[in-house]
């Protein structure tokens, strides 16, 4: 029942990072854009639910159990992001959003497989500083500058975010075998980017 659970709860996510994505879309200005979407992580923060990159850096804090919840996790936010592209595809919304993610889909799966997992390190990094405030920082101010800048800083600097990249494939109908490598090139470089502090704190026992 608890892995269940953990299922439904990274669909959710993923649909939250894709409502976020959606809106993102949405404007043409970035710097709004980028600050909308973090409500999506705000949100899946706020109510404990499972986001891929948002545990992902935990790992090395974890045992090996861990492995199985990511897992169940990435899947999760697979189709929550997938089932959001669909819902959205059949609205009159597409139709403004279409060009623009065709686009962004062609220069992500353009670039070559060490970029994307160099750009996702950086994103890792940040998403996982966006958690880790969360969870520890006290006060509502300081809990979403914690969020909302990190998630800003990513987004403004083109790093790449594998459950954003998911929903934004899905919506463009972009997925392909090359597609798919890149999302799991995309994947190990958030996680490598997410564990590098834990890491860290870990080596030099900073943290229990």
């Amino acid at each position: 029942m608890e892995r269940a659970r953990q299922f439904v709860s990274a669909i959710l996510a993923g649909m939250l990072i894709a409502t976020g994505g959606t809106v993102f879309l949405s404007q043409s200005n970035p710097v709004v854009g980028s600050f909308l979407f973090a409500i999506g992580l705000y949100t899946i923060l706020a109510f404990q639910l499972n986001l891929y990159t948002g545990k992902i850096g935990y790992l090395p804090l974890q045992k090996p159990v861990y492995l199985i919840e990511l897992a169940i996790t990435w899947l999760g936010n697979l189709v929550g992001t997938a089932l959001v592209a669909l819902m959205v595809r059949n609205t009159r919304l597409y139709a403004g959003y279409a060009e623009r993610v065709a686009g962004m889909a062609d220069v992500k799966l353009a670039d070559s497989f060490l970029s994307i997992f160099l750009l996702a390190i950086f994103c890792g990094m940040l998403m996982f500083i966006a958690s880790d405030c969360y969870r520890n920082l006290q006060g509502s101010t300081l809990r979403c500058v914690g969020v909302f800048v990190p998630v800003m800083v990513f987004i403004l600097s083109g790093f790449e975010h594998v459950i954003a990249n998911m929903y934004y494939f899905s919506l463009a109908g972009a997925w392909s075998g090359h597609c798919l490598m890149s999302v799991i090139v995309n994947t190990l470089g958030n996680s490598v980017g997410g564990m590098l502090i834990p890491l860290y704190l870990k080596i030099f026992k900073l943290r229990v």
